[in-house]
């Protein structure tokens, strides 16, 4: 306690007043300098058991605080005490839960960086190993036919890695926060006109049919273009789920309250396990299948950045359901 600069000032300002008093005390009458000597004496060591005390329950902080950053399971729990030390060590004890939060946060986003980079890399590995042993064939192929043939067929592959990339991407931009996105009405027919376009010739070619019955006044409030990549990719799913002569219906509910965009396809609907997992990233079912899993993440993704929900369901009369909502 000494050691403390304060500590020293104080008690050299204290002993150099008690001496000054004394003296004058003793000028005046003997028993006044004793009086006087007596009071601050007693004052001193009052004072000097008051900053004892309040030195260690600071020495005591300190050494919690030391065992909470060693001991992951400690909690700093405030005294019943009122006054400064009281509220300062309440304080502390939100600042280390908070910190603790953060702590797992980043552990937590850590640990998902790491199986994200596992899981972009096993997704791309299949695709490369087929187009190296595309270029492998090419090289060796006298034939001009099957040449053109692996040519398109090596461009497909690098297209899907393009487009697995780009998607990835777009997740990643939108879950870092750095996409600014509008604010505007988006009515709902246009979006999806506007969604379903690159689609229609691949929807022609499997003769799924398209129905969409949308109210003209029905209107999301958000971003026209980030909503129609999301409406997109549902569109896309619900096709590549959806047998050759089937149909994709687009209906909507406004209301007062919401506005709310219905997918329904034809297919084969979700087993009952699946449901939960249908937006995880990479979940691609029970069966596999040729996508990436990734299309509905980004769907989700851009919905919920802009406030709205997206939730999936089997259909009674069978078929998958995607329920797009956005409350007024």
């Amino acid at each position: 306690m000494l050691r403390s600069k304060e500590i020293q000032r104080c008690a050299a300002v204290f002993i150099a007043v008690t001496a000054v008093f004394t003296v004058l005390a003793f000028c005046v009458a003997p028993l006044a300098g004793v009086l006087v000597l007596g009071f601050a004496a007693a004052v001193g060591v009052l004072f000097w058991r008051f900053t004892a005390a309040r030195y260690r329950r600071l020495a005591d902080l300190a050494e919690e605080l030391d065992r909470i950053l060693h001991e992951e399971d400690r909690l700093l729990v405030a005294d019943a005490e009122e006054g400064e030390l009281a509220i300062l060590q309440s304080q502390l004890g939100k600042l280390t839960t908070r910190l603790r939060e953060q702590n797992d946060a980043l552990r937590r986003e850590k640990i998902y960086l790491a199986d994200s980079l596992a899981d972009i890399a096993h997704q791309l590995r299949t695709p490369l190993t087929s187009v190296n042993l595309v270029f492998t064939l090419l090289k060796d192929e006298p034939d001009p036919a099957r040449r053109r043939a692996l040519l398109r067929e090596g461009t497909a592959l690098l297209g899907q890695m393009d487009w697995l990339l780009t998607t990835l991407l777009k997740i990643s931009r939108l879950d870092a926060g750095v996409i600014e996105l509008k604010r505007e009405p988006v009515p709902l027919a246009a979006l999806v006109d506007t969604a379903a376009e690159p689609l229609r010739i691949p929807l022609e070619l499997h003769d799924i049919a398209l129905n969409v019955q949308l109210s003209p006044d029905a209107a999301w409030l958000g971003d026209r273009l980030w909503l129609a990549e999301a409406v997109r990719n549902i569109l896309k799913n619900c096709m590549e789920h959806t047998p050759d002569g089937g149909r994709i219906a687009v209906e909507c509910d406004d209301n007062p309250l919401f506005t709310a965009l219905t997918i329904h396809d034809s297919g084969p609907g979700f087993d009952e396990s699946e449901l939960p997992h249908l937006f995880d990233r990479f979940y691609r079912g029970k069966g596999g299948g040729a996508g990436y899993g990734i299309g509905l993440a980004l769907a989700q993704s851009i919905i919920a950045r802009q406030g709205g929900t997206v939730t999936a369901k089997n259909a009674p009369e069978g078929g998958a359901v995607f329920v797009v909502r956005f409350e007024k």
